[in-house]
């Protein structure tokens, strides 16, 4: 069971918005420009900033892939998290800079949707926190399946949208919003 989190006090987090990860993305630009937005609004308001990097054989630590892309620079003092799992929350030091943060609210960008997004949303959920997905600031790749099938980008997206919509939790919250209208606090529950 859960510790569901008292207070209300937001976080962003930021993940894996690297250059080898959103190379290929969909919409990788608007996507980019949306994650800007909410990290300049998160900076204006005086809400902590997460930089989550993501490293692996395909990411190797300190490559041209592993580095963010160029139009986000974490600022001086903004925490940054390594990680090696699709979870932020694994192997990580994410709880304990959550924690020293009070955070009880993650609001949630980056990529990739159905990996390292999805993880990380449902692992600060079964951790207890209120979350909040920015609905035009997370991507991923379309994936072509060995049946000859492909699924599209825009739909991997929608349907994490939609999930972050409908899941119900035990004193939790969770939502989508827009980049330029997300709200920092925690989200009431409904």
């Amino acid at each position: 069971m859960a510790t569901v989190r008292e207070g209300n006090k937001g976080v962003l987090l930021v993940v894996d918005v690297q250059a080898g990860v959103m190379r290929g993305a969909w919409e990788a630009p608007r996507i980019i420009e949306n994650v800007s937005r909410a990290v300049a609004r998160a900076r204006v308001q005086g809400v902590p900033v997460i930089w989550v990097q993501h490293s692996d054989e395909e990411l190797p630590q300190g490559s041209p892939e592993w580095q963010w892309v160029p139009e986000l620079v974490p600022a001086e003092g903004e925490p940054l998290i390594h990680k090696q799992f699709n979870s932020s929350f694994e192997q990580t030091t994410l709880e304990e800079d959550l924690a020293r943060l009070g955070a009880t609210h993650i609001v949630l960008a980056g990529a990739a949707t159905n990996w390292c997004i999805r993880a990380t949303a449902y692992g600060a959920l079964d951790r207890g926190y209120d979350l909040t997905l920015i609905e035009d600031a997370h991507t991923t790749d379309s994936m072509d399946l060995d049946n000859g099938r492909r699924i599209e980008a825009a739909s991997i997206v929608d349907e994490l949208n939609i999930a972050m919509t409908w899941l119900s939790y035990p004193g939790r919250a969770n939502s989508v919003a827009a980049a330029a209208e997300v709200d920092f606090a925690a989200p009431s529950i409904g």
